[in-house]
């Protein structure tokens, strides 16, 4: 069992750039879950850190792009909206990423905290240099 004090934590950086969002999304919710590693406690957070860069690069695979919708509802009658999969991912790449992991990921307090290791951004540039993320490639890419 992992303890809090003892949890070895890593910053990796995995370039989205012609990775199907789904796919990429799955292997890095078990990443942030610290699935990846030996240690692995379901009740503990023992996952790593995750820079995805050049989401605006990443795929959407058969016809998803048309047939897929984003739904949000702002609470007040008739407070729904459906934004489709192209339009978002031309506008908000980063947030249909962020969302896609965010599902993976458990739905309680500490699925919420494992989710807060996640750094995500459009292009090629990312403010966390000063961790030396080690870069990683993952299944599933088109390159």
């Amino acid at each position: 069992m992992a303890k809090e004090g003892e949890i070895a934590r890593e910053w990796l950086l995995v370039d989205a750039d012609g990775m199907p969002i789904g796919r990429l999304s799955a292997q890095v919710a078990a990443i942030l879950r610290g699935k990846t590693k030996p240690t692995f406690t379901p009740h503990a957070d023992v996952g790593d850190f995750v820079v995805i860069i050049n989401t605006d690069k990443a795929i959407l695979t058969g016809n998803k792009m048309t047939d897929k919708y984003y739904f949000s509802h702002s609470g007040y009658p008739g407070g729904d909206k459906h934004v489709q999969a192209k339009r978002m991912l031309a506008t908000h790449s980063d947030r249909a990423m962020e969302r896609a992991i965010k599902g993976m990921l458990p739905k309680n307090a500490l699925g919420r905290k494992m989710f807060k290791k996640c750094k995500v951004y459009k292009g090629d540039t990312h403010p966390h240099e000063a961790q030396n993320p080690r870069k990683i490639t993952l299944q599933g890419g088109t390159k």
